[in-house]
């Protein structure tokens, strides 16, 4: 007798590794964040929400550039090859999905640290803001 988990057959490995190799191309998460972070990160870390939400707390070392301020000229500023990582507040928020679409648009490097706000305090990180 199947279960709904079993009676559709899991996919070849070979599915699942090319399925999980190419979510990781778009995807960080928080651990892997704050890591990063705490050394010499390779990558930009934007905060794609409003300026209201970003200074009632941030993750340290977040810019902040809501996602319908990402233009060309806005990112003028940055080298052409430079990563991206985008969050909003949580898994709730599509805001870094629409960044994410942005700079790809731009032709940017991008990952979407899945989460948000929301993932980073679950995991016990703290953020950056008025006491």
């Amino acid at each position: 007798m199947s279960t709904a988990v079993t009676e559709i057959p899991a996919a070849d490995s070979g599915t699942v590794q090319a399925h999980f190799e190419r979510k990781l191309t778009i995807e960080t998460d928080c651990w892997d964040v704050n890591d990063a972070m705490t050394k010499d990160a390779d990558f930009v870390l934007l905060d794609v929400r409003n300026r209201t939400s970003y200074a009632r707390g941030h993750v340290p070392g977040a810019v902040n550039l809501p996602h319908g301020r990402i233009t060309e000229s806005t990112m003028a500023t940055y080298p052409s090859g430079t990563m991206f990582v985008v969050y909003c507040a949580g898994p709730h928020c599509n805001g870094a999905d629409r960044a994410g679409l942005r700079l790809a648009k731009l032709g940017r490097p991008v990952k979407v640290m899945i989460g948000g706000v929301t993932g980073w305090l679950d995991e016990g990180f703290s953020l950056e803001g008025p006491p």
